[in-house]
C-alpha cells in the first residue's frame, strides 16, 4: 500500500473509464482527479515549484503567487502548505465558491478581480494584478503558467508516457486546451517518438486560443482570452470548439451515469464524441484527458437555477448531446 509524507507524492495515473456504453462511441476517459488536489493541475504545480527551488527561485520567506481560475491554485495552495511556503491566488468571479474555500481552507489568500480588461478580459486583468504585486514586493515569486516552460514538461514526463503504457496502439488523444501546458507535453512526446498518434486540441467557444472570436465564457478552466505563450499549433492535428450548453449537457450524461466530472471533462468529452462521430464507421482507438472532477462545480453546472439563467431552461431538456445533431 502506498505510505506518503507529502500530498503532492500521491496521483493515480493509470484509471480510465470507457465511455462506449454512454455515448455510443469508443472512448477511454484518462482520470486525473484522483489525488490531493483533485484535478491534473498538480502534475504542473509539483513541476513548476521544484523547478523554482533548484533554480533557487523559490527560498525560506518566499511567497507564491499565481493567476488560477481555480485547480492550479488549490495545487499550488496544497503544496505551499506542505513546504511552508505562503501562496496568494489570483483568480475572477468566475471561480467556483467550492474551489476558492479549497484555497484558503489550505492556508492560502484569494484575490478576486471583478473587473475584465477591455482588451484581454480577466486573464488579463489576473496577470495585470499579479504584475502589480510582484513590483511591490521582491518576496513575491510568480511561476507564471503561462509560459513556464515546466507545466508542458510535466505532461510530458508523466501524462503522456502514462498513456502510451496502456495503449501502445493509440490512433487519437484528445486534450483540452487552457495554458496549452497538458496539450503541448502530450504533443511532443507523442511527435518525438515518430508515432501516428492524432492530437486533438478541444476549446470552448469564446476562446481566442485558436484565433477564435472572443466570448462570454462562464465555466472556469478551458479556453483564454488571449493566445497562450505556450502554444504551437504545428503540433495539433485538429481543434475541435465545444459550445458551454454542450459541456454542460456531457457532464450532466455522465452523472446519470454515476460519474461526476468537471466542466473541463465535459467539454473535452463533448468535443470527443462531435469529432468521433464524424468518422463513423472507422474502428479507432481514442483517449481523452479528464483535467478533473465534479463536486467544485455542484453549484454551478448541476446546479438547474445557474444553469437555466445562464443557458436557458431547455439546455438540459434533450437526452442526447447536441453535437450528436450537430455531426449527423
Amino acid at each position: 500500500m502506498p505510505v506518503i509524507s507529502a500530498p503532492q507524492a500521491f496521483n493515480e495515473d493509470d484509471l480510465y473509464v470507457d465511455l462506449e456504453g454512454v455515448f455510443e462511441h469508443p472512448l477511454f476517459l484518462k482520470c486525473e482527479g484522483f489525488n490531493f488536489a483533485g484535478s491534473i493541475k498538480l502534475k504542473a504545480a509539483t513541476e513548476m515549484v521544484e523547478a523554482a527551488e533548484r533554480d533557487g527561485l523559490l527560498t525560506p520567506g518566499s511567497v507564491l503567487v499565481e493567476s488560477s481560475s481555480g485547480n492550479l491554485g488549490v495545487a499550488l495552495s496544497m503544496i505551499a502548505a506542505n513546504k511552508g511556503y505562503r501562496f496568494l491566488c489570483v483568480t475572477d468571479t468566475r471561480c467556483n465558491l467550492a474551489t476558492r474555500k479549497m484555497m484558503e481552507a489550505l492556508g492560502g489568500e484569494v484575490h478576486v478581480i471583478t473587473e475584465p480588461h477591455p482588451v484581454s478580459g480577466f486573464l488579463g486583468a489576473r496577470i495585470d494584478h499579479v504584475r502589480a504585486l510582484c513590483a511591490s514586493d521582491d518576496r513575491y515569486v510568480w511561476l507564471n503558467q503561462y509560459t513556464n516552460r515546466s507545466n508542458a514538461l510535466a505532461h510530458y514526463r508523466r501524462t503522456a508516457p502514462a498513456v502510451a503504457r496502456q495503449f501502445p496502439d493509440l490512433d487519437v488523444l484528445f486534450v483540452g486546451a487552457g495554458t496549452t501546458g497538458t496539450l503541448m507535453g502530450c504533443a511532443r512526446y507523442f511527435r518525438e517518438r515518430h508515432r501516428p498518434v492524432r492530437i486533438v486540441a478541444v476549446d470552448t467557444v469564446g476562446s481566442v486560443t485558436f484565433g477564435g472570436a472572443p466570448g462570454r465564457r462562464m465555466i472556469p478552466g478551458l479556453g483564454t482570452s488571449r493566445r497562450p505563450p505556450l502554444l504551437e499549433e504545428s503540433r495539433v492535428d485538429d481543434v475541435v470548439r465545444v459550445p458551454e450548453a454542450d459541456t454542460i449537457r456531457a457532464c450532466h450524461r455522465l452523472a446519470r451515469r454515476g460519474f461526476l466530472f468537471g466542466g473541463s471533462t465535459g467539454t473535452v468529452v463533448s468535443g470527443a464524441m462531435e469529432w468521433l462521430a464524424r468518422r463513423e464507421g472507422r474502428e479507432l482507438t481514442a483517449v481523452a484527458i479528464a483535467p478533473d472532477l465534479g463536486e467544485r462545480y455542484l453549484d454551478t453546472v448541476y446546479q438547474s437555477t445557474w444553469v437555466e439563467d445562464l443557458y436557458g431552461e431547455d439546455v438540459l431538456e434533450s437526452r442526447a448531446l447536441a453535437v450528436a445533431s450537430r455531426a449527423a
